[in-house]
């Protein structure tokens, strides 16, 4: 459904009049413990939560409902809240014609998903702030993102939309339910998906990374042009082709992408962590907003370019960005906060930018002029009469340009570093949403668990394990998962992703710890998610549980959106415990999966990268990899870092002691010690190597 799906002939409908009467307004938002409804808490205008009252109050009155969606760390929601709902007047023609509510979408991602898709089959794109309106049953009928208070850039005016939907509401109820019926069955086609016999091999995850490749930037990397998002998925497919095929290029394109984000200003040079996106193609000007999910995301991105290259430079970016989330979005309890703003004193970037009179302040003269150069810093500035650092040159061009040793240039910029950092930390930091979301911590406590493999750092083995310890102390209750705390309330049922972004968490947190308790509550919850959100019918996982709310659609989402799909990460789940378990039924459901979504795969492999990923696992099978000894022996200790320091993307690890080998699955035992040395084995597709005893050997085998 295109454009045509609009309200037909709206705009002329849309008055320029408005009735100046007076009307009181109560808003109902502070109560909540979302920080994005409590920044509207003070609104003149009437806003609802998600909820019955709303729904109960527009049925009664016969008003159309005015949807409003978005987040905290949301630039243009600010804009919008600003323009519009501060504004009394527009507040008021909201009050008068409208039932409002107001929408976090982190902690109702089930309402963002469906209205989401409403917009987009209206417009062809969506975003936030989100803008729909919806007939008292809850069905949409018309929406967009942002709108300008005055008719700009070929948008009209948000004043001029309420009145014109007002007016059609009541005097063309036949458009409304029109527009309703075409909505309504684009989602019964986009939810339509049914299994066929085709499944897809090795060679169609190969087809859809050459699809994908064509729209790799040689120049400054990544996919596509402006604006850039990191598209994790794509690449950990690229890297998973490089293994199953030994292609150099998607190493190269994956490598020289990740470079040039973190080079850019969509890292942070100071601070590390990313940023939401970049607005150019040059990863220069990002979105500043920081997001949980990306960082999650790209910290075992990096660490798997960094066991593939063996080049420091990416494990530096996974650290940085570790210890960042661990600086700043950490909850003394334990688990990992939401978001972080784009803006401080209402403007955009202002905490991340500087100018040049202010760095040769601070770092003196001569610093300064290694910094600039380094970080391209000019008196026009780079970005609204600004400077964001991002890296020009490396290190060693740095000294040769300047006739210094090495050790010097690199100094002084660490020592700049340090310097502009403390600086920064003076300042007035972008406001944080302390949401704790079950999903997006599930997938921080995977980046943590890989980090402290592969990094054999300490300090991230802690935090994934308080952070487990986090979720199942608040945001647990049995076998049922809940989706958000704050400020010590947990609410909303789990949904899909929770549950399997949380799943996978716990494998990852097992094969660190190699403690079945992990795998055990693996177990139970994917057991759970089975029993509750399974499609019986018609295969799949649903994005809610058959004892949630009711909406409109019960939408069951394939595609990867900012974070892969819930469908995607439970395909990898049971997969991956269909290998450490014994239950068949793990295997069975994930083959459902990857032949329900075969022909989506086929047409749109870049919204379904992470479910590809998962059928290269199916298709490859399991790198299954047992050590047998004793955990305080060096050779084992030896062995277990060359599987952890080799990239293994369908990776099954177990690490059992001499006289606990009857407790693996059936196909695996029989594998212990030989002539009571620490011993290693490599099973893949039913087959066993030969037991190796040393670190060299197992380093040969893995490479096979």
């Amino acid at each position: 459904m295109g454009k045509g799906a609009h309200l037909a002939g709206l705009d002329l409908w849309i008055g320029r009049v408005y009735d100046r009467g007076v009307t009181q307004h109560i808003n109902r938002l502070a109560g909540e413990t979302s920080p994005y409804l409590l920044q509207h808490a003070h609104n003149p205008v009437d806003w609802y939560p998600w909820g019955d009252a709303a729904f109960a109050r527009a049925r009664a009155e016969n008003k159309p409902i005015f949807l409003s969606i978005g987040y905290s760390a949301c630039h243009w929601c600010h804009v919008m809240e600003h323009e519009s709902f501060e504004d009394e007047e527009t507040a008021r023609l909201m009050n008068e014609h409208f039932v409002n509510i107001k929408v976090d979408r982190e902690e109702r991602p089930d309402v963002d998903h469906i209205y989401m898709g409403a917009v987009q089959m209206l417009t062809g794109r969506g975003g936030w702030p989100m803008s729909v309106f919806l007939t008292p049953e809850g069905k949409p009928f018309y929406g967009g993102t942002y709108f300008p208070p005055e008719d700009r850039h070929g948008l009209p005016s948000f004043r001029r939309v309420l009145l014109g939907i007002s007016q059609a509401y009541r005097e063309r109820p036949e458009d409304i339910e029109k527009s309703v019926g075409q909505i309504m069955a684009g989602f019964a086609r986009l939810e339509g998906a049914t299994a066929t016999a085709e499944r897809l091999d090795a060679a169609a995850v190969v087809e859809a990374a050459e699809s994908l490749a064509g729209s790799y930037d040689a120049k400054y990397g990544g996919l596509g042009q402006a604006p850039k998002f990191p598209n994790e998925a794509a690449f950990e497919l690229f890297l998973r082709v490089y293994r199953g095929t030994g292609q150099q290029r998607y190493l190269e394109m994956t490598l020289h992408t990740l470079r040039k984000m973190a080079e850019g200003g969509m890292y942070d040079q100071l601070g590390g962590g990313f940023h939401r996106y970049s607005v150019d193609e040059r990863w220069l000007v990002p979105h500043f907003e920081k997001m949980l999910y990306d960082n999650a995301q790209l910290v075992p991105l990096y660490l798997e370019a960094f066991q593939i290259s063996g080049d420091a430079f990416y494990a530096r970016i996974a650290r940085e960005s570790l210890d960042y989330v661990l600086r700043e979005m950490r909850d003394p309890s334990g688990g990992f906060y939401s978001t972080q703003d784009a803006d401080s004193e209402g403007e955009e970037g202002k905490f991340f930018v500087w100018d040049l009179a202010e760095v040769t302040r601070l770092l003196g003269e001569d610093a300064a002029e290694l910094a600039a150069r380094y970080w391209d810093l000019t008196e026009v500035g780079n970005f609204e009469d600004h400077n964001i650092l991002h890296v020009t040159l490396e290190l060693e061009q740095l000294a040769k340009l300047f006739r210094k040793p090495v050790e010097e240039v690199t100094a002084t910029i660490q020592q700049a570093r340090a310097r502009l950092f403390a600086a920064r930390e003076q300042r007035i930091h972008p406001g944080r949403d302390e949401k704790i979301l079950t999903a997006w911590n599930g997938l921080m406590i995977s980046a943590f668990a890989r980090a402290a493999e592969v990094l054999a750092d300490e300090r991230y083995r802690q935090a994934a394990g308080e952070a487990v310890a986090f979720i199942e102390r608040e945001l647990q209750r049995d076998d049922r998962l809940l989706s958000s705390y704050k400020d010590g309330r947990a609410r909303f049922n789990g949904y899909l992703d929770d549950y399997a972004f949380y799943i996978a968490a716990l494998l990852d947190v097992f094969e660190l710890e190699q403690e079945d308790r992990y795998l055990e509550r693996a177990v139970a919850l994917a057991e759970t998610t089975l029993r509750h959100f399974w499609d019986s019918e018609g295969g799949g996982f649903f994005f809610t549980s058959d004892d949630h709310e009711q909406l409109i659609v019960r939408s069951k989402p394939a595609f990867d959106g900012s974070i892969p799909s819930g469908n995607s990460v439970m395909a990898h789940n049971l997969l991956r415990l269909h290998a450490l378990t014994d239950n068949t039924l793990f295997g069975e459901r994930a083959e459902v999966l990857l032949t329900l979504y075969a022909a989506g795969m086929k047409q749109q492999p870049f919204g379904f990268a992470n479910l590809l990923g998962a059928v290269d696992r199916f298709e490859r099978t399991a790198d299954e990899v047992v050590l047998v000894g004793n955990h305080d022996d060096p050779a084992l200790r030896q062995m277990l870092a060359a599987v952890r320091n080799t990239y293994l993307p369908n990776r099954s690890l177990r690490v059992i002691p001499p006289g606990a080998v009857a407790t693996l699955p059936q196909r695996l035992q029989g594998k212990g010690q030989v002539g009571g040395a620490a011993t290693a084995y490599v099973c893949r597709r039913m087959t066993c190597s030969a037991p190796v005893r040393t670190a060299a050997d197992l380093e040969q085998l893995l490479s096979e």
